[in-house]
């Protein structure tokens, strides 16, 4: 068994995933010496790329195991293919818009082996610019749907209301929720005992759903502030902005009705109808005022009455 097993997937990101690789291989290498065992294994899973990224991981990196899924079979699912052929005492994801600071992985295992307890942990994140960057969240609350949608005050939604932790939070470890999903670390036991991803999950929620069970099976979850973590954010969802939209809705639609009482779901339901109606009244004005275009309207509009109906039916 070797003690970092790596998993990345990747969906069109050639660049972003030969930088991120790039990062991991220069983080791993302090601690690997002549003769030694093999410590690491790296997965990406190429979710049926067409911008030649397999072909660059072929090229650049011959040690990494590519998988290469011949259709996009979402987020849960590709981690769960590489889960299945990991042996790493621990599992690290790692979104290929990331970039890994210095010893990053490697102290993410040295905080793992120090807490016992800890069955997920992650570090801190930054923007590409060094600027602060939530990492670690509460589980989602009906004061998070309605600040989706209605945004009235910017210190609202950093707040704990939001799901955020106080930023004096991130000076020394502390027990979080769900960490980002661009980077966390899970013990293999985890994995055995509260199972893999929930493939009802295509895109989003899927790392805050498994952490629901990971606490519920007795683990702690915790952000240490010293494994730096760059997130670019958005770089292969954003290709499809509304439609990623939609699976970010119909996620945690899916997540609120395994997990939350009937009671929570339907007052959850009201606000987000309630959201929608008002993101259709936006994009309309937002055409008027030759803002946005008359096709972005549309597609906008008819993502909102996807949602309403996924409301209507309870997903």
């Amino acid at each position: 068994m070797v003690t970092l097993s790596i998993i990345v997937v990747s969906y069109n990101t050639k660049a972003l995933l030969q930088q991120c690789l790039y990062s991991v291989f220069h983080s791993l290498r302090p601690r690997i010496e002549p003769g030694d065992g093999p410590r690491f294994e790296i997965f990406v899973i190429d979710n049926d790329s067409r911008d030649g990224s397999a072909d660059m991981i072929t090229e650049c990196f011959p040690v990494v195991k590519l998988i290469k899924s011949p259709k996009n079979v979402g987020f849960a699912a590709a981690n769960n293919i590489a889960i299945a052929r990991a042996t790493g005492k621990y599992l690290l994801f790692l979104n290929p818009d990331t970039l890994v600071k210095g010893e990053a992985l490697w102290e993410m295992v040295d905080l793992m082996e120090s807490a016992p307890e800890a069955g997920v942990a992650t570090g801190s994140f930054v923007y590409p610019d060094g600027s602060f960057q939530d990492g670690a969240f509460r589980f989602p609350n009906l004061w998070m749907t309605l600040l989706d949608f209605f945004p009235f005050s910017h210190r609202l939604l950093g707040s704990s209301l939001n799901g955020r932790y106080p930023k004096r939070y991130y000076s020394g470890p502390f027990e979080i929720d769900h960490p980002l999903g661009a980077c966390f670390i899970a013990r293999r036991e985890v994995v055995q005992q509260v199972g893999v991803f929930s493939e009802d999950f295509f895109l989003y929620s899927e790392e805050v759903e498994w952490c629901w069970r990971v606490k519920r099976g007795n683990w702690k979850i915790y952000c240490y502030p010293k494994p730096t973590i760059v997130h670019y954010g958005g770089q292969s969802t954003g290709q499809q902005k509304d439609s990623m939209y939609l699976q970010l809705h119909k996620s945690r639609l899916t997540f609120f009705k395994k997990h939350y009482d009937p009671l929570f779901c339907a007052v959850n339901r009201v606000l987000v109808a309630a959201g929608v109606l008002w993101e259709s009244f936006r994009a309309l004005r937002s055409a008027g005022r030759a803002e946005i275009t008359s096709e972005a309207c549309i597609s906008r509009i008819r993502t909102c009455i996807q949602i309403f109906k996924m409301v209507v039916r309870g997903v």
